[in-house]
């Protein structure tokens, strides 16, 4: 096939030698076949920024560290220059990401480089040695499903564990290789500790797989994992061989309305009091 403009340089340098076809496109980046020596790879080319459909909302962007002071500031200045490092740094997430949760034993391809807006990285495969399907094109027993949803729940699990939330799971961005699911696609990957949407996106991501797998095994419906996962979590409790049941106590009190007014009406006293004292000894 012809070479895409954005492969030359890479093949030009010897990074890799032959493009053989285009596995996919989606809202982030084009994804080639490549051989690099005796190997196939992806090349997964990522769009330019006015050309994505996934933006880089700051909603993703927090509690994300810039080691470089420079950068730091130029990126609140938002200038041409910090526009410039923003868009390297979330290119840059994914690689940092993968390479993050392979190390803590996380089922994602192996990254190999990463080179002006290009990451090589491992192609994952079948049994018939082809490009691994996504888990959304395929049907399921509802045997494989149970099993399926239960490996990915230990993923998140130890993604959690190494800190980070993928964000924006679904049944797209996880592959099924020889050896079961494999998860992809981590640019917008967040820090579970910095970020105020940790929780909410991590309760996404477990409610997407339930309500995919959930066709398959209507009783995977009933579980709530993502809440369990979470309070485990934020208690300190939460490790990657973790027991789960996917069964949640809600809280199901009726509030007394009443009474929680007359609880805010004594607050809104008792500091206004506090602000004329702090008025007359001035």
């Amino acid at each position: 096939m012809k070479v895409p403009a954005r492969l030359q340089p890479l093949l030009e340098d010897g990074l890799i030698d032959e493009v053989y076809s285009q596995l996919m496109s989606g809202k982030e980046a084009q994804v080639y076949i490549v051989r690099c020596g005796s190997e196939r790879r992806c090349a997964k080319v990522f769009k330019e920024a006015n050309k994505r459909s996934f933006k880089q909302a700051v909603q993703y962007q927090e509690g994300r560290s810039v080691r470089n002071s420079r950068r730091a500031r130029a990126m609140s200045k938002k200038s041409s220059y910090g526009q410039k490092e923003q868009e390297s740094a979330w290119l840059n997430a994914e690689v940092e990401a993968l390479r993050r949760l392979a190390a803590a034993g996380v089922r994602v391809p192996k990254p190999y480089s990463f080179v002006d807006g290009v990451l090589l990285m491992e192609l994952v495969v079948d049994a018939e040695g082809l490009a691994a399907p996504r888990l959304g094109d395929l049907s399921h027993t509802a045997e494989q499903a149970r099993d399926y949803h239960s490996r990915i729940v230990t993923e998140i699990v130890r993604m959690l564990c190494a800190g980070l939330v993928h964000g924006d799971l679904s049944p797209f961005n996880v592959l099924v290789d020889a050896d079961g699911p494999v998860i992809i696609d981590l640019p917008q990957a967040v820090d579970a500790a910095g970020n105020n949407s940790a929780a909410a996106m991590l309760e996404r991501d477990v409610a997407n797989m339930r309500n995919w797998f959930g066709q398959f095994a209507p009783e995977l419906l009933l579980t709530d994992y993502g809440t369990e996962i979470w309070a485990l979590f934020e208690e300190g409790n939460l490790y990657p061989d973790s027991k789960l049941t996917g069964i949640v106590e809600h809280d199901t009190t009726i509030v007394d309305l009443r009474e929680l007014m007359l609880v805010i009406d004594d607050a809104r006293e008792e500091e206004a009091e506090r602000l004329e004292r702090l008025a007359s000894d001035e």
